[in-house]
C-alpha cells in the first residue's frame, strides 16, 4: 500500500551519505604529546588495513592532535572506538588541484569571492589525471561546494579515495 512503511520503505545508507557524497570524513584523534603515540596510532591503523589518504599533526605542550582520512572511514570509527581512543569527526572538503599555474591561489580566490572562511588545508595522498587535492575545512562546507562546482573544479569524494588512484 502507498505510504506504508514496510520493507520497500528502506532507504540504503548510500543514499545519506554514500560514495559520491561531496565531503570526506576527517577524525582527529586527540594523543598525548609523548614519544612513540603517532607511531603507535599509525601501527594501529596499519594492522586493521586501513589506507592512510591524508595527515596533519598539530601539537601543543601536553597533546597532539592527528587530524587523518582513511579510505574506509565506516571500519576506520569502529576501530578507533573499540580501541578507546578520543576521536572527534568533521566533514571536510576534498579538492583536485585545477591544472593552473597558481592552483591554490585559484581555490583561494574562489572561496574569498564568495567570503567563505579557510580554517586550514593540508595535502591529500590522492592523484587523479596528473593533478594532486588538497582536504579544505571551511565554515560552511555546502556554500564552498556550490561555489567550487560552479568555478569548474573537482572535488574528491569518498568513493574516489576507495579506488586505486595514480599512486597505487
Amino acid at each position: 500500500m502507498p505510504g506504508d512503511y514496510g520493507d520497500e520503505a528502506i532507504i540504503s545508507p548510500a543514499t545519506s551519505r554514500g560514495q559520491n557524497w561531496p565531503c570526506l570524513r576527517q577524525f582527529c584523534v586527540f594523543m598525548e604529546n609523548r614519544v612513540g603515540a603517532l607511531h603507535q596510532l599509525m601501527r594501529h591503523i596499519e594492522l586493521h588495513d586501513l589506507r592512510i589518504v591524508a595527515l596533519s599533526v598539530n601539537d601543543a605542550v601536553d597533546f597532539a592532535v592527528a587530524r587523518l582520512m582513511v579510505d574506509q572511514t565506516d571500519r576506520a570509527r569502529e576501530i578507533f572506538k573499540l580501541a578507546g581512543l578520543t576521536v572527534i569527526e568533521n566533514d571536510i572538503l576534498g579538492v583536485e588541484l585545477p591544472d593552473d599555474p597558481q592552483p591554490y591561489v585559484r581555490i583561494c580566490i574562489a572561496l574569498l569571492s564568495a567570503e567563505i572562511n579557510i580554517h586550514y588545508t593540508y595535502p591529500l595522498n590522492f592523484r587523479r589525471g596528473g593533478n594532486g587535492a588538497i582536504a579544505i575545512y571551511v565554515d560552511d562546507i555546502d556554500q564552498a561546494t556550490a561555489i567550487l562546482e560552479a568555478q569548474g573544479m573537482t572535488l574528491v569524494t569518498e568513493g574516489d579515495l576507495r579506488q586505486d588512484d595514480e599512486f597505487f
